[in-house]
């Protein structure tokens, strides 16, 4: 074997090594027994679920400057800011009620930054793929109808609405387009307390949708007391708003599975960052536009 046939060989060599370590996935198997998840501090570590859920954290690591999780398309991101000792994390599939325990470890060396697949005792993970494949063309369907439910002058913020929400809570594969929509920057600040002064809400903005000078916002609120829970009505956020729409009636109180839900906000011919009052466009930075939110589920 001549020298450039040994290099040719070893280049293929290392490139497979680095795509098997690339696509490095530890499995676990949930058996109704707390499933150990060590967490790198400061790297993000993904558990993949391929289902709706909730999140549930312990007051312990409820604050962000803790443990940052975000969710998407049937995975949850975390992402450890510093270390803590072992916490019970509940979640919760809001179709079925069905509830998954972690025992989170947040570690400063030791802990690797694998993504996690879950696998039901019922074929769960490997199912929800084929039983998504299955709706995909429902799915499909559904979009189809909204685009020419617009054209049949059915509400603009309607449509919106639903395609935000799907954008956002379904998987990605059976999202498709609505003609007309697009995604648009926020430039809103990372927090907005004078939406719901009345109540103890973490407003945080996640994502924002046009279409024929409607603009629909998706804002994560989070109910920062302990203690209570409340029911949401539309009437109370403050702003130039159009409608309003909360994926659940009630918030829960902290640390409970209930305590984060999604607005989704509709103004006309504005974004919402021209419509919120000046207070929260005076009090920080502007933060940049993510898919990401607690993965709340339900539907608009």
């Amino acid at each position: 074997m001549n020298p450039l046939s040994i290099i040719c060989h070893g280049i293929v060599l290392l490139t497979l090594l680095v795509a098997t370590q690339a696509q490095a996935v530890e499995i676990l198997h949930w058996d109704r027994k707390p499933l150990p998840v060590d967490l790198p501090v400061g790297s993000e570590r993904v558990i993949v679920l391929d289902r709706n859920v909730r999140v549930g954290l312990p007051r312990e690591i409820a604050s962000v400057d803790t443990l940052r999780v975000q969710s998407a398309a049937g995975a949850i991101y975390l992402k450890a800011n510093k270390p803590f000792d072992t916490q019970r994390v509940r979640i919760q599939d809001v179709e079925t009620n069905e509830v998954v325990l972690f025992d989170l470890t947040a570690k400063e060396s030791g802990a690797s930054d694998e993504e996690i697949q879950v696998v039901f005792p019922d074929g769960g993970s490997a199912d929800a793929s084929d039983s998504a494949s299955a709706d995909s063309s429902s799915s499909g369907k559904a979009d189809r109808q909204a685009g020419e439910a617009t054209q049949a002058h059915t509400p603009v913020p309607v449509v919106l609405t639903r395609y935000a929400a799907q954008s956002l809570y379904a998987p990605t594969r059976t999202l498709e387009p609505v003609q007309g929509i697009n995604r648009v920057a926020m430039r809103l600040p990372e927090r907005m307390p004078s939406l719901l002064p009345s109540l103890p809400v973490t407003a945080t903005p996640m994502a924002a949708w046009k279409f024929n000078g409607w603009v629909v916002t998706a804002v994560r609120l989070l109910n920062r007391d302990p203690s209570r829970a409340f029911e949401l009505d539309p009437r109370w956020l403050q702003g130039d708003l159009y409608s309003a729409t909360f994926m659940h009636p009630t918030l829960g109180q902290r640390g409970s599975v209930r305590d984060t839900t999604t607005a989704f906000i509709v103004t006309r011919g504005q974004p919402l960052a021209q419509a919120l009052p000046l207070s929260d466009l005076a009090d920080g930075g502007v933060s940049a536009s993510f898919e990401e939110g607690i993965r709340v589920g339900g539907d608009s």
